[in-house]
């Protein structure tokens, strides 16, 4: 049996040894879900929703050992593994909570009755990244479930480890076999079996825009729904009537949180002219004392990339020629370590401020005036996330309205909460995760109408 040698991007060291599943290993599991799916079903709301309030608890209950595995296995900070892991059960909770809520309509006809009802699809195939493993997980996961879908999750094969314990966790906590199912693997193998399996009703996945829509293309074989969540180069967009130190202070960490590898990272920050050097001091000074380091040490605000081979991708974007005018600090040694670096100044026309460098490098680019910073956040084929900060609150709303991008805030760098939708406009994917709106992206509406007059 083949096996996955998990590494430690920290020490280089492997820190597990997993099981590999082959296109065999999906079909059975897919065969599984299948299975579990009448039942799961036929579960009244309250139980199902009991369930999964069961797995919050269990969750909960293990949040500081998923944590240290977690931080272990992505490289990300302790601190941030925990705030992760927590909004893993919290996710999970909030769903839970809605089973209940996810109701139909009914509609004033001629001659009868019409309503509507929300049915699960049935199988879904979830397919999730290395950079946030467990919490991506859930936000498909939590919803899916309680829209009474089964589920085969495909975890990155870099990070399987806390999906591995969340299928078992899953089970202790009493959700019923087959209703839940892991197989850690290679997308090209496992991935790729799940997008063509004719018993799968639909794909949920967030990855490159790259192979979004390789995944688009073999889902249309078989008609299948598909969620999205791609890539992004979002724009940080400050005015010189913001608070300036405040958004210097913030800015570093919209990019270089959880190493840059991040389809939120506000990696294109733009600064209004008259701020620019303003911004760039108080940005040099967060930046230069951020410290990079071991991810289980308390104090580590940033920690490694996750592979060799990603750390050469992350440097070819700042040559010995680049435009570095801020470069933070990276421990020698073994791991996979890159300085937090901030380019400067940049065009938008450049390549680190093109494509999408999931790392911890930023591009300032200056603007003039409100019509250039728009024109400038809307260049791009992508569209996910952004910030914009200035005191002006109708500036502010008017650039909220202008730029094309689907999570937005104004004054903050604050893009995710379980209660509210996600999701990205033009390249940067289709349908949105959590929210209330997410459980519908899990179900078809069904319309039955009722006569009660004549035939």
């Amino acid at each position: 049996m083949s096996t996955i040698s998990v590494i430690e991007p920290a020490t280089e060291e492997v820190m597990a040894e997993v099981s590999e599943a082959g296109a065999e290993d999906v079909d059975a599991a897919v065969s599984r879900a299948k299975a579990a799916f009448p039942a799961w079903r036929a579960m009244g709301p309250a139980d199902r929703s009991k369930l999964l309030h069961a797995l919050a608890d269990a969750l909960t209950d293990k949040h500081e050992e998923l944590s240290v595995l977690e931080a272990r296995n992505a490289g990300k900070p302790i601190a941030n593994a925990r705030g992760e892991i927590g909004m893993v059960a919290e996710c999970f909770r909030y769903y839970a909570g809605g089973v209940e809520r996810l109701t139909g309509k009914t509609i004033p006809v001629a001659g009868g009755v019409d309503m509507t009802f929300r049915e699960p699809m049935g199988v879904i195939g979830m397919i999730t990244p290395w950079n946030f493993p467990l919490v991506i997980a859930s936000w498909k996961v939590a919803p899916a479930l309680a829209a009474a879908n089964t589920i085969v999750l495909k975890p990155a094969a870099l990070t399987p480890l806390t999906a591995i314990e969340l299928e078992k966790i899953a089970l202790d906590a009493g959700l019923p076999e087959g209703v839940l199912n892991v197989v850690p693997g290679p997308g090209s193998v496992c991935g790729q079996r799940l997008v063509e399996h004719p018993d799968v009703a639909k794909i949920a996945f967030t990855g490159s825009t790259e192979v979004g829509a390789g995944i688009a293309r073999g889902a249309a074989g078989t008609i299948k729904r598909v969620t999205l969540e791609l890539g992004g180069k979002s724009a940080n967009v400050v005015f010189a009537d913001a608070d300036i130190e405040q958004a210097a202070r913030s800015a570093p960490f919209a990019v270089f949180d959880n190493s840059g590898q991040d389809c939120c990272a506000r990696s294109r920050i733009m600064v209004e002219r008259p701020a620019l050097d303003d911004f760039l001091a108080a940005l040099k000074e967060t930046v230069e004392a951020m410290k990079v380091g071991d991810p289980l040490d308390e104090t580590t605000v940033m920690g490694p990339l996750i592979s060799a081979g990603h750390r050469e991708t992350v440097a070819s974007f700042v040559p010995d020629d680049a435009p570095v005018a801020i470069r933070g600090s990276a421990p020698g040694g073994r791991g996979y370590w890159f300085p937090p670096t901030v380019l400067s100044p940049v065009s938008n026309d450049d390549r680190a401020a093109r494509e999408e460098i999931f790392g911890p490098v930023a591009a300032v680019i200056p603007f003039e005036g409100e019509d250039e910073a728009v024109r400038l956040a809307n260049d791009t084929i992508y569209g996910l996330s952004g910030s914009i900060w200035t005191r002006d609150g109708a500036k502010a709303l008017r650039m909220a309205r202008a730029i094309d991008t689907g999570v937005l805030s104004i004054n903050s760098n604050s893009s995710v909460r379980v209660s509210t939708p996600f999701g990205g406009f033009k390249q940067s994917g289709m349908g949105r995760e959590l929210g209330p709106d997410a459980m519908e992206h899990y179900t078809e509406v069904k319309n039955v109408y009722y006569a009660t007059e004549g035939s």
